[in-house]
């Protein structure tokens, strides 16, 4: 088939113009006006009880834990986020007129906490949980200003983000934004009680707990239809927060409300890898807000569960075999019931849900990096990367596994420990 030369000149210039057309709806799409910047805000004049007030709602949004690098200023930025499109260093909220936002507005800083937009019109990555702050009502996020501007300024700038080719291009994430962020306000249930709406606002906002405890699809979006069913974060599995967790029926509202105050509960694991910093952040918010949560988590977890009997698992004499040995020279000193450290705060084996979970990453983590105190920087259990083999880590936990719990064996384990041992030192 032959096209003539005007046709073909036709068909061009009508590519051309659909090109071009698209290229000016995504312009308007991604286009976001700069703001003007103002002087930093005098911070004598700023009402003491509005910097109280922000400083308790930042903590539930863990700003210190995300935007302090370790070792660094607090508040000043460069701490690295890895996700599954790069590594993420995250800015510095000083009120640093040059690196900080010590010359944003108000209005600056709600845009970019609610539309993920920076005070000069570029689009921020999604590690701000923005689709949660969209739920943050506008006196709080003044609150948070004002507590943020009331702090010390540090000079200090984040490292160049490390993403996969083509990621670097902010005005892709208005396409993202199109599909996954969602203005929408906490709705009060007036069925409810004022504590548990209170946790509900805190935890679909502020705390933006289904950042991490709920799944993601390929293109990084939280899965809506299942919240709370579970996640991943920085290389530590987020269990579920509703019917589907393991442990739905040891858990409480006070064995709740003590987990988030201080890392640790009775008859649970302590709060490790990135929810071991949420606790220690945690514990510095009002135990009014705390309970609050803790009353909301509750109906998650139990929504559709019936309470099983608690099943003791086999009391299994020491196998003579390596396995046992290892585990008596590497793990014995803690975690047998009758050991000394065991009677000093350290959770039965039996009862930790990282034990009793159906992937065993977080033991694997657990053995890898070990534990840190929640309450101090005092190793809660200490790593043992370089300490054992791969092989011996693998034993441990199918040993422990078979011993102090009723689940069925893990598959085994060799791979996965190489695999996560690989990724921890990415």
């Amino acid at each position: 088939m032959h096209y003539s030369k005007r046709t073909l000149q036709a068909g061009a210039s009508i590519l051309g113009l659909a090109i071009t057309v698209g290229f000016g709806v995504f312009g308007w799409i991604a286009y976001e006006p700069e703001l003007s910047t103002i002087p930093p805000p005098d911070r004598a004049s700023i009402p003491p009880a509005l910097i109280r007030k922000g400083e308790q709602l930042a903590t539930v949004g863990d700003c210190i834990v995300c935007h302090t690098a370790d070792d660094g200023p607090a508040l000043a930025g460069s701490r690295p986020l890895t996700t599954p499109f790069g590594t993420l260093y995250s800015n510095n909220i000083t009120p640093d007129p040059e690196t900080g936002i010590g010359n944003w507005s108000a209005d600056a800083f709600r845009r970019a906490m609610k539309d993920g937009v920076a005070r000069d019109g570029s689009h921020l990555y999604p590690a701000l949980p923005y689709e949660h702050f969209t739920r943050v009502t506008d006196a709080d996020l003044d609150a948070i200003y004002a507590f943020l501007m009331s702090r010390e300024p540090v000079k200090e700038s984040a490292p160049p983000n490390e993403l996969l080719p083509g990621l670097g291009f902010r005005p892709l994430l208005a396409g993202w934004k199109l599909l996954f962020l969602r203005h929408e306000a906490t709705v009060s249930e007036p069925m409810e009680s004022s504590e548990w709406n209170r946790g509900k606002y805190l935890v679909d906002g502020l705390a933006h707990c289904g950042g991490c405890h709920t799944p993601r699809n390929i293109l990084g979006g939280e899965k809506w239809a299942d919240e709370f069913a579970g996640g991943v974060a920085e290389g530590w599995n987020a269990p579920p927060l509703d019917a589907s967790n393991p442990s739905a029926d040891r858990w409480n509202v006070d064995t709740l409300q003590a987990y988030l105050k201080t890392g640790t509960a009775k008859g649970h694991s302590t709060a490790a890898g990135p929810m071991g910093p949420v606790t220690e952040g945690l514990s510095r918010l009002n135990d009014a807000d705390v309970r609050a949560i803790a009353v909301y988590i509750n109906t998650t977890i139990h929504s559709g569960t019936t309470p099983s009997s608690t099943v003791t698992p086999p009391a299994i004499a020491g196998l003579p075999d390596a396995r046992t040995n290892l585990f008596d020279g590497a793990c014995g000193g803690c975690h047998e019931p009758s050991a000394p450290m065991g009677r000093q705060g350290r959770p039965l084996l039996s009862e930790t849900s990282d034990m009793n979970a159906k992937d065993p990453r977080n033991a694997v983590q657990a053995v890898l990096q070990g534990i840190r105190d929640p309450s101090s920087d005092a190793p809660f259990m200490p790593s043992f990367a370089d300490n054992l083999t791969d092989r011996q880590i693998a034993d441990l936990l199918a040993y422990g596994r078979s011993r102090f719990t009723t689940q069925p064996p893990w598959p085994p384990l060799e791979d996965t420990v190489r695999d996560i041992r690989k990724e921890n030192a990415q």
